[in-house]
């Protein structure tokens, strides 16, 4: 029986930023010279394993139900999570809080001849939380958050506040030290070996927004290497600032030590909904939305459960769930009961939902946006090669492909590098079609005919 032959196709996939509006279909779809089928045609799914939509559980802080309560839910359901971590709290770690900078008692002693100013404020602000005064860090967070407020002269008053209690007596720098009582970092390092991400959010959780470049830098760059030491590479792809500042100072260092930031992830492919954002997720044009969700201590199960109908009913949302406290440790902190009953409802919706973590989905959109796809057909072999242009030291994470075939093939041989699986082609509107796994730049996929 002679194999009927076919000449090769070129099918290629790329993604020109001028027609990223118009990239709304649940499809990522290549052009294909082939006009006599659809065979060789190759799609990147908008998500991994083709779901509807994605949700990233994440945890912010660190407090011990987090990790007591909360991941035993997690792991019970098969689910990974996000916990951005503030590590100067855990013991052994060998960074913690201090200020960088010029001896205190000169500050000091310029606070009593110049009142805080545009000039001064920055240096001042990241001191004040270190002056070994009642409610120091308190003081530092109050100047802060009004610094972000846009109110100026009222948070250089609260630092003024701060100083001239510290020329009432001779003070010196409270460095902060880790809590006991905690998680600990081989506990950390065993759940990070069962899935979960654990990720930099700053080494003292201060008001970034009010530091000097030097205490700025310390906080970011100490947390990542932290998270090196003890984790590796993988766990220093995200991050969060504290207060889910979207300073755009503070956003401009961030985003040079992290690839991601669940602040804000600037590209021209995803529209960013933050906590506090009322647009509905399904009325961006953009191909991918990222809609975080803060849930409180008193929001209702129903409009959480909401949350997640909503991405089932749209085909770009990624839902960005943030929780704090658990078991009345944190802040706003959820009984662990109602995590159980709504990460229940998540595992309902499983099959139209990919559940990952923050760093992963980002990872998957970004070689998605950046993948390049070139197939060829030569009589029952398709050769199909997927790249991107990405660090490929930092985008590893495997792509769903989907690739059609002839209607009759039977049994389908895939194989990339030495891993070869056989599966049975599965069929829509368009025709018969495979759905497996790649990785990028990992080399040439041949997908052959068993029939």
């Amino acid at each position: 029986m002679t194999s009927r032959l076919k000449k090769g196709p070129s099918c290629t996939q790329t993604q020109p930023m001028k027609t990223l509006v118009a990239l709304l279909a649940s499809w990522l779809l290549v052009s294909c010279s082939d006009k006599t089928g659809l065979t060789g045609t190759t799609e990147i799914t908008t998500w991994q394993g083709a779901k509807k939509g994605a949700v990233s559980i994440t945890f912010d802080d660190g407090s011990i139900n987090q990790f007591r309560q909360a991941i035993p839910i997690l792991n019970r359901l098969g689910f990974d999570g996000t916990f951005f971590i503030i590590t100067g709290n855990i013991p052994g770690s060998e960074f913690v809080g201090k200020f960088v900078g010029r001896p205190i008692q000169d500050l000091i002693a310029e606070s009593a001849v110049m009142p805080t100013n545009d000039a001064n404020f920055f240096e001042r602000a990241s001191a004040v939380g270190y002056l070994d005064i009642p409610g120091a860090v308190d003081l530092h967070t109050r100047a802060g958050t009004l610094f972000e407020q846009g109110k100026k002269q009222e948070a250089y008053t609260v630092i003024d506040e701060g100083f001239a209690a510290a020329r009432l007596k001779t003070v010196g720098l409270k460095p902060r030290q880790a809590q006991d009582g905690g998680i600990t970092w081989p506990e950390i390092v065993e759940f990070a070996r069962q899935g979960h991400e654990f990720a930099n959010h700053t080494v003292t959780h201060p008001r970034l927004a009010a530091l000097d470049e030097p205490n700025l830098l310390y906080e970011i760059e100490k947390g990542k290497e932290e998270l090196l030491h003890h984790l590796g590479s993988y766990h220093t792809f995200s991050a969060e600032c504290p207060y889910g500042t979207e300073n755009e100072r503070v956003m401009d260092y961030a985003l040079k030590i992290h690839p991601a930031l669940r602040n804000r992830m600037p590209e021209p492919f995803l529209e960013e909904l933050n906590r506090w954002n009322d647009m509905d997720p399904g009325t961006s044009a953009k191909p991918y939305v990222q809609w975080q969700r803060g849930a409180l201590a008193d929001t209702p199960m129903e409009l959480m459960k909401s949350w997640i109908d909503t991405v089932v009913q749209n085909d770009n949302v990624w839902l960005v769930l943030v929780f704090h406290g658990v078991d009345g440790v944190g802040w706003e902190a959820i009984p662990h009961e109602e995590l159980d009953e709504y990460f229940s409802y998540i595992k309902q919706n499983e099959d139209r939902l990919w559940v990952d973590t923050f760093g992963n989905v980002a990872r998957y959109m970004r070689e998605r946006m950046n993948g390049k796809v070139q197939s060829n057909v030569e009589a029952d072999v398709i050769t199909v090669e997927l790249t991107h242009t990405l660090d490929p030291e930092i985008y590893t994470l495997p792509l769903t492909i989907r690739t059609y075939v002839d209607d009759d093939w039977k049994t389908i041989a895939i194989r990339q590098g030495s891993e070869e699986k056989q599966l049975i082609p599965d069929e829509d509107a368009r025709g018969m079609y495979v759905q497996y796994q790649a990785v990028p730049n990992g080399g040439p996929i041949t997908i052959r005919s068993r029939r």
